[in-house]
């Protein structure tokens, strides 16, 4: 089922921390035009009615008026939405996505205890610019990211052992997006040492994907063929995440100075070809989720502060 919200007021600012009512909002790449914050790192603020209800019930406080939490955009839904960084809200032409949720406290915003626009507080970009006003109803789209785990092994993929490597670099992953709050899907594949075949998957994958990672065929016998297949996809190289794993591992464990792992980006899809064992996955994997969020944000071309 579709969700959608319905803007109940909006507002903008004159000055900063002064919010004002509005008729409606005209939006352009920068915010909102006429506001104050149009062009800054948070040109939209929303927020959630139901949030407003709940910071009158904790703090016995009358229901604040309109704009009272400096939202530009005030909606109800029929629930409170569970809204991550990069969802969307979509009305006909008009795209708003979201850029953070919550921000560093001010102490306008202050209540005993309770912080509600920084805890709460959607701030979206504008991707598509346009016109609302209160009555409009948006189309609430959740970002999923989606990542392709791709095995290389000629014996894994006629069944002659179990693929280990593939499944754990997948839980390593999983378990890291829960932990950042993103939502994440993926697919594992299987393939045998074949350029054809991964040529042909990544070109499927960078069509669909927001993480393609490869593990196995990065050594230097005559079957390991990852790099060369993938080099060709990545537009922009990332040498030094995989610089620093193949340092730091390689001091006590020589062999991973062999490793011939590659990182880039391709458009808003990174790619990674890692060793095949389940070691080193692990060991890459833990590397590459220290800096992966940075990584999207600054593919997605979204500050933070």
């Amino acid at each position: 089922m579709t969700q959608k919200i319905k803007i109940i007021a909006t507002n903008a600012a004159g000055e900063r921390g002064s919010k004002f009512p509005v008729k409606e909002l005209l939006l352009d790449q920068d915010g909102i035009v006429g506001d104050v914050h149009a062009g800054t790192i948070r040109p939209v603020s929303m927020f959630d009615e139901a949030q407003a209800e709940r910071f009158s019930k904790i703090t016995g406080a009358v229901k604040p008026d309109h704009g009272e939490f400096a939202e530009n955009i005030l909606f109800k839904t029929s629930e409170i939405l569970d809204i991550k960084t990069f969802d969307r809200f979509v009305k006909g032409d008009v795209i708003l996505e979201v850029t953070q949720k919550g921000k560093p406290f001010h102490d306008e915003f202050r209540e005993p205890g309770n912080y509600v626009m920084p805890r709460e507080g959607i701030f979206c970009r504008v991707l598509n610019g346009g016109i609302l006003k209160a009555g409009n109803e948006m189309e609430y789209l959740p970002k999923i990211f989606r990542a392709k785990i791709i095995t290389l092994s000629d014996r894994a993929s006629r069944g002659v052992y179990e693929d280990k490597s593939g499944p754990a670099l997948t839980q390593i992953l999983e378990k890291h997006f829960q932990k950042i709050n993103w939502r994440l899907e993926t697919e594992n594949i299987i393939l045998p040492d074949s350029e054809e075949k991964l040529r042909e998957i990544l070109e499927s994958a960078l069509k669909s994907s927001d993480i393609i990672i490869t593990t196995g065929g990065t050594g230097i016998g005559p079957r390991d063929i990852t790099p060369e297949v993938m080099k060709p996809f990545i537009h922009k190289e990332i040498p030094g995440i995989i610089e620093m794993i193949r340092w730091k591992y390689g001091v006590e464990k020589p062999g991973a100075l062999i490793s011939r792992a590659l990182a880039g980006v391709n458009g808003k899809t990174l790619l990674f070809a890692l060793p095949g064992s389940v070691r080193a996955v692990g060991e890459y994997m833990t590397e590459i989720n220290k800096h992966l969020e940075h990584l999207i944000y600054m593919i997605e071309g979204v500050e933070r502060h």
